[in-house]
């Protein structure tokens, strides 16, 4: 049945993205962008509604679990490629209209590397999650 491999996709997919977002941005680039963004309008950590946080990263999941169904890519190669180019285009798509919008980014330096962090975390989910959807059972 699609809705169950499409409701495991989704759960894999949603803790990758909490994991890796968590080493992406608050471990390998927590420097760089405190350092490049403006923070005013940022929650400190004991402050942030986790709730929202961990509701973020599944509907990333689902988004990127419905796409890899919808092309029948099961392998890991097939969706770390699907993931790369998810990742360019909601990464860019993002940063570009905060970019344009707010004053959080320093330059667009930042912007090209947030960007890149969008590709390698939906790259690495997307090869997860189809691994993982093979596996299901229709």
């Amino acid at each position: 049945m699609e809705t169950k491999k499409i409701l495991i996709g989704t759960l894999i997919a949603g803790v990758a993205m909490f994991f890796l977002g968590w080493l992406i941005y608050g471990i390998a680039l927590a420097g760089f962008m405190e350092a490049n963004c403006d923070h005013s309008s940022a929650r400190p950590m004991e402050e942030m509604i986790w709730w929202a946080m961990i509701a973020s990263n599944f509907i990333w999941g689902l988004l990127l679990t419905l796409i890899l169904n919808w092309s029948g890519s099961f392998t890991a190669s097939a969706g770390a490629k699907i993931g790369a180019i998810v990742g360019l285009l909601c990464g860019l798509g993002f940063d570009l209209g905060m970019y344009s919008m707010t004053t959080i980014f320093s330059s667009p330096t930042v912007l090209i590397v947030d960007s890149l962090a969008y590709v390698v975390m939906f790259s690495i989910t997307g090869a997860l999650t189809a691994l993982v959807m093979s596996k299901v059972k229709a």
